[in-house]
């Protein structure tokens, strides 16, 4: 019979002993809110792209005001993962949900009062993305130590968060759309910040700090420091890229996923419509593949809360991807019937639902929890960094030529990444199972 410390708290854990509800109230607690601040910023995917259509009726600043949520949000994952390192990680959530509502509920009021001028739109924008990249930085460093004390398996636990993640996607995404039709894109900005308070409270109510806190880390001889037994925000960033660039394991998931990433966005901004519009179909068959990839990548993630920890990761990891992604281009490039892709894509969501919790777990236990927010916090930008590009190079490629044949060699290139990805030998560190992120 194991036990281990918490730190922060001298109460010992028998990590045998069956949960109690004391154990799960954090990881429930921290679930709740990661469903709210993703149901909100689901419904923010759709307000601010009608608010900026209602207020200037212009289509190009609608890509501005993406653009300038998409651009924070990525620097910001990238550069603030020292701060959640170094901080509660709990506080700084609750926190940067604070300042995603008071962003947000500035926008239709100063739209409806003093006026609301595009260069402090775009601002507000910017705050909201800025603000909304250490808030989802920080409740995904807490993920390990909280399935620690709820004593499940870590792969449980980022299977539980990617089914919040697909339930937010469905209810924020279909939501937003009935808010906005039935209120106004005001409004639903303002129940979105609305939201963000919610989380935040959620957030400091059911998950106790102490459990948060990390531990002090030793100072490097000769390194310079800002406070006493501190290191500065230089070097701790410094040590996360050193870290990041000596793991070659990890250097391979974020290219693999990165490429995939690419692909995946020209699949859904360009590629999908595309095929629609060309096959007489219309934008019904678009939300029809959408739904069922959603629902089945759901189902998926509960599969995988319920019986992926028992199977080889490898080996599930290379069907996955398999299955994940190129099957679903070379359906639609190939003409087949709706019934077919849709059964196509169906698999595809259902691998989906078991491939991101999978690598999300290997990914956490590989780095250490002092390190989780700065090489975490990078090794998601560089995942992001080729999506603003997926849509563009798709665009380039169908004008080139026509919109089955890019989906074709889409999903070539898709089948290549996955041959080519599962062939290195760095895979086989998936079933070592050691855990960096015990060591504090």
């Amino acid at each position: 019979m194991t036990k281990t410390e918490r730190s922060g708290d001298t109460e010992p854990i028998d990590q045998d002993a069956p949960p109690t509800d004391r154990h799960l109230r954090p990881l429930v607690g921290l679930l709740a809110a990661l469903a709210v601040a993703l149901t909100s910023s689901r419904i923010v995917a759709v307000a601010l792209p009608w608010f900026t259509l209602a207020m200037s009726g212009s289509a190009s600043r609608m890509g501005l005001v993406s653009f300038c949520q998409l651009v924070p949000y990525v620097l910001g994952k990238a550069l603030t993962g020292p701060v959640v390192d170094r901080h509660d990680p709990r506080r700084i959530s609750a926190a940067a949900d604070l300042a995603s509502a008071a962003a947000l509920t500035a926008v239709p009021l100063l739209f409806l009062t003093t006026g609301l001028p595009t260069p402090l739109f775009l601002a507000l924008v910017a705050v909201v993305g800025a603000a909304r990249a250490p808030g989802d930085l920080a409740k995904e460093t807490m993920v390990p130590q909280v399935a620690e004390w709820a004593r499940v398996p870590l792969v449980r636990a980022t299977s539980l968060s990617g089914m919040v993640e697909q339930t937010a996607g469905i209810v924020g995404l279909s939501g937003g759309g009935v808010l906005v039709a039935w209120a106004g894109p005001q409004t639903a900005l303002l129940v979105n910040a609305a939201l963000f308070l919610m989380g935040s409270a959620i957030l400091t109510l059911f998950v106790p700090r102490a459990k948060y806190r990390t531990a002090a880390r030793p100072v490097p001889s000769g390194s310079k420091t800002n406070t006493v037994g501190r290191t500065s925000y230089r070097a701790d960033m410094s040590a996360g890229l050193r870290f990041l660039r000596g793991d070659t394991f990890l250097l391979v998931i974020i290219a693999t996923l990165g490429l995939g990433s690419l692909l995946d966005t020209a699949y859904t901004s360009v590629l999908l419509p595309l095929w629609a519009e060309h096959s007489g179909r219309n934008s019904s068959a678009v939300g029809l593949l959408g739904g069922v990839l959603t629902g089945c990548a759901l189902g998926g993630s509960a599969l995988a809360a319920w019986c992926a920890h028992r199977f080889s990761r490898r080996m599930l990891f290379l069907i996955c991807f398999l299955l994940a992604g190129a099957p679903r281009f070379l359906v639609l490039g190939s003409g087949g019937s709706l019934t077919v892709a849709a059964a196509v894509i169906a698999c595809a969501g259902l691998a989906q639902g078991f491939l991101n919790p999978l690598l999300g777990a290997v990914v956490l236990e590989r780095i250490p929890r002092p390190m989780l927010g700065r090489v975490g916090g990078v090794a998601d930008a560089l995942m992001y960094a080729g999506i603003p590009f997926g849509g563009l190079l798709a665009g380039i490629a169908v004008a080139a030529a026509d919109v089955q044949t890019v989906l074709l060699c889409a999903g070539c290139g898709y089948l290549l990444i996955a041959m080519v990805s599962g062939l290195m030998p760095q895979w086989l560190a998936m079933d070592s199972r050691t855990e960096a992120t015990r060591g504090n």
